[in-house]
């Protein structure tokens, strides 16, 4: 007999937590090799988690709707047959979690994970603190009350809606939201709570707490709850704004013999490709180029630690029939000719709109596009898609008069034109590196080759 748990898995470089949505198998149930346990969703994508052995699933340590940290054990499953608690009619007495892990531990020492995150001074600490009035906080919890500077003191009054009594993270959400602040939060001074959850993703440090606004319900409002993956985008743009400094830098691309080379060789390429030609697989080529000559945009932050990644995977930020928004990757996008690049985007969009992207599919990523013009925009300022350090906006384009030179002189004729809009990280991308680097972009966008073929 051997105890095995299921943890939840790490879905992207930047999400630290998963929902549990549904629980598709009930304990004592009997589960195969690979199959589906239960559904989590974040905010990049849902999926299922299978099992990594057969056997017998003992005991679900999380209820559904549970917020849950990406390493943390889940469930327990009893290999060899072994007999889950199901069974009420002489079968074992169910066990606590603790108990659970605790005879994990016993039985196959090597299986019980320790999860630790890095303090500051570089000591390991254990996933959960636990405080002097004997209660557990999660890394997760104890990071925002960091952010929100909110003592130990009034963490421990807080009311938990969790297991055992413990405050979840929608928990002191909902009470920073409300502004609340009890007596003791100005007489205590703020207790230093650990390590940021995500060490990639360093978390600045606000002076005081913010209250948020009165809501207003004047005349006839309808007051509809932000769904899930509502909220999670919301959680991770706030988190997005108060990492990074955000500049935004614009250019003006000429792209008339792109447009026209689009508009000759469309029904060629899908009779010969079997996937339509949109101008979107022509922006990551250009972007995808621009990249490798200027590295230096291609990273992300760690601390003090800038990580250069050799990868190019540029997401491509797509819009959900639900309104909500999604990122798939395209890995290696600089090793992609413009059919590999075409057949990627138009997939990745596809099953994205379908709901049939798998976990891989958002992960990864090192830069992100965002194709503004679609909704027949001229420009954004987008927001960063952390941990990386920049997203480039391409707005509609329009036909304009314009000043072209020839040997005859300068003449007005109508152009193709279209802005571009980089938002960056001004902590390492600073303003020379971010409008060259936008500038190239839209140089290898206005040197397109009218007479390309369609490779």
């Amino acid at each position: 007999m051997a105890l095995v748990e299921l943890v939840m898995p790490k879905m992207g470089e930047s999400i630290m937590e998963a929902t549990i949505l549904k629980w598709l198998i009930a304990e004592g149930d009997t589960i195969e090799l690979d199959q589906s346990v239960l559904e989590i969703a974040t905010d990049k994508v849902d999926s299922d988690v299978p099992s990594p052995v057969a056997g017998v699933l003992q005991k679900q340590l999380f209820a559904e709707d549970e917020v849950v940290p990406v390493g943390t054990a889940i469930a327990i499953i009893a290999t060899e047959g072994e007999q889950g608690s199901k069974d009420s009619g002489g079968g074992a007495e169910k066990q606590q979690p603790g108990e659970v892990l605790e005879t994990v531990a016993a039985a196959n020492p090597q299986k019980l994970q320790v999860f630790t995150t890095t303090a500051s001074n570089g000591q390991s600490q254990t996933a959960s603190t636990k405080t002097a009035g004997g209660r557990f906080y999660s890394p997760l919890v104890l990071n925002i009350a960091r952010q929100e500077s909110i003592s130990m003191q009034v963490l421990e009054t807080l009311p938990g809606t969790g297991r055992e009594g413990r405050v979840t993270k929608k928990d002191i959400l909902a009470f920073v939201k409300s502004g609340k602040q009890l007596s003791t939060a100005n007489a205590a001074a703020p207790v230093s709570l650990g390590a940021v959850a995500n060490p990639a993703v360093p978390v600045a440090q606000p002076t005081a707490p913010v209250a948020a606004p009165g809501r207003g319900v004047n005349g006839e409002v309808e007051i509809v709850e932000m769904d899930r993956m509502r909220k999670l985008i919301a959680d991770h743009m706030v988190m997005s704004k108060r990492v990074s400094p955000h500049v935004t830098s614009f250019v003006e691309a000429d792209v008339t013999n792109l447009y026209k080379w689009r508009e000759r060789v469309k029904r060629d390429f899908e009779k010969r490709e079997g996937t339509k030609i949109t101008f979107t697989p022509i922006f990551v080529e250009a972007v995808a180029k621009a990249l490798r000559d200027f590295p230096g945009v291609n990273v992300s932050v760690d601390g003090h630690n800038i990580l250069y990644k050799k990868d190019i995977n540029i997401g491509i930020a797509t819009a959900l029939p639900s309104g909500n928004l999604i990122v798939p990757v395209i890995k290696d996008a600089s090793g992609k000719n413009l059919a590999g690049l075409a057949r990627s985007v138009n997939d990745l969009v596809g099953r994205a709109r379908t709901n049939k992207l798998r976990p891989d599919d958002t992960q990864g990523g090192t830069f992100t596009l965002t194709n503004v013009g679609t909704f027949g925009n001229l420009s954004g300022t987008p927001i960063i898609n952390q941990p990386q350090a920049a997203i480039l906006a391409t707005g509609s384009i329009k036909k304009k008069p314009a000043v072209v030179e020839t040997e005859y002189g300068d003449l007005i004729a109508v152009r193709h034109l279209m802005f571009l809009s980089l938002s960056y990280d001004h902590r390492v991308v600073d303003g020379f590196l971010g409008g060259s680097f936008l500038r190239r972009v839209a140089d290898y966008l206005e040197g397109f080759d009218p007479n390309r073929d369609l490779s």
